[in-house]
């Protein structure tokens, strides 16, 4: 018998469209091994010249002006990508996209960036029958998600579900599922081990992560925090941005034995199993993560738009707080330092809370039911080719 074929598309725009599809990716393989499974960024995949061109100029902009950013998504928000945008993307990007789909014969296509979602809606008006599911990846809905050739929405939240409906989409085309985890983030690990593993001492432990992108500290912050290293164990994770990473590594106050240095990890729910507190931005996928984990998160700098109703849900659900001010990080201080018993009982009891009433696993077990229960296809070629 053929074994079922899933293709994620997804865009690197931002690093948590494609780690979402990478963790559902991982999530379907471990509870179904013989499930094929293939993640692509579809823009440098069919495009390595300009794809990547036009990721760096992103990136540059969120690092340089993000209330630009956070402007553009709120002028935008209920605007779907207009016909010209669309053939735009289908011409200059993605002209290939109906070989590829062609030559892998997927029997469901999951898109977790609305690009890719848009190209694959196009596909399908011309013909091609393959089954579509939209994974939203922040919790929040722009209307650039939103195409009728959708066959189902995975959402995050209740919240997310409303929003849809809001914008004319069926209630049986949504489900609340959670945004996946990788599977390294379904179970909690043994905090002692991992402390002897990672060459850490048994203190008060911080997780400060400047997102996937390495986007730079906030220097105030910085410099709060490593005050307290006599007494409190820090870990710096500056994601992709190896040029800051050097930098750190080269600045004297960065040098206590207490204070731990990392670039890139694919080990990064280790250092949150051993972690009382994570400081970050607001991105859907690390949100979800420490969620998973049942860690509290501080939020600082959140660029207006995704991360501000990201970061907003976490606030209003009790697993974070905004650092609005000094004084939250001196309060998580005196925590950390006087009440450290209590903060470790929290954290035990947060481990249960894993969203919206949803196992971790959830998302990725309501994909292969969903992929189980469809109907054969006929053809995974448009029309007329």
């Amino acid at each position: 018998m053929r074994k079922k074929r899933v293709l994620l598309l997804s865009e690197g725009f931002g690093t948590g469209h494609t780690q979402a599809g990478y963790a559902l990716a991982a999530g379907m393989k471990r509870l179904d091994p013989h499930l094929q499974c293939r993640v692509i960024e579809l823009g440098k995949f069919l495009n390595p010249t300009v794809g990547p061109l036009i990721l760096s100029a992103y990136r540059k902009t969120v690092s340089s002006s993000p209330k630009l950013v956070g402007m553009l998504y709120r002028k935008q928000y209920n605007k779907s990508l207009n016909r010209l945008a669309k053939l735009a993307l289908h011409r200059i990007f993605y002209t290939q996209a109906a070989q590829v789909v062609k030559q892998l014969k997927p029997d469901l296509i999951i898109c977790t960036h609305p690009f890719p979602n848009a190209v694959i809606s196009r596909l399908k008006r011309q013909g091609i029958d393959v089954p579509l599911i939209t994974l939203i990846t922040d919790y929040d809905v722009h209307a650039t998600w939103v195409n009728k050739e959708v066959n189902q929405y995975l959402v995050s939240t209740p919240q997310v579900k409303n929003l849809l409906l809001r914008r004319s989409v069926p209630a049986s085309s949504i489900q609340v599922t959670g945004i996946p985890v990788h599977p390294n983030f379904w179970e909690k690990a043994d905090k002692e081990q991992l402390i002897q593993e990672l060459g850490l001492k048994r203190m008060p432990t911080i997780l400060i992560m400047s997102g996937g992108w390495g986007v730079s500290f906030n220097k105030e912050m910085l410099k709060l925090v490593i005050s307290w290293a006599d007494q409190i164990q820090l870990i710096f994770c500056t994601g992709s941005n190896d040029k800051l990473l050097q930098k750190m590594k080269s600045t004297p106050l960065l040098g206590h034995p207490h204070i731990h240095l990392l670039g890139y990890t694919k080990e990064i729910h280790k250092w949150m199993d051993v972690s009382d507190l994570l400081i970050t931005k607001p991105g859907g996928m690390t949100c979800t993560e420490g969620l998973a984990k049942g860690i509290p998160m501080l939020f600082y700098e959140v660029i207006p738009g995704q991360e501000e109703e990201n970061g907003q849900y976490f606030v209003e659900t009790g697993s974070a707080e905004m650092i609005h001010s000094p004084s939250a990080l001196r309060q998580w201080y005196h925590r950390l330092v006087h009440e450290y018993e209590q903060v470790e009982q929290s954290r035990m009891l947060a481990s249960d809370r894993h969203g919206p009433g949803r196992e971790p696993f959830y998302c990725a077990q309501q994909v292969l039911a969903w992929l189980e229960q469809e109907p054969p296809r006929t053809s995974a070629e448009p029309a007329g080719s």
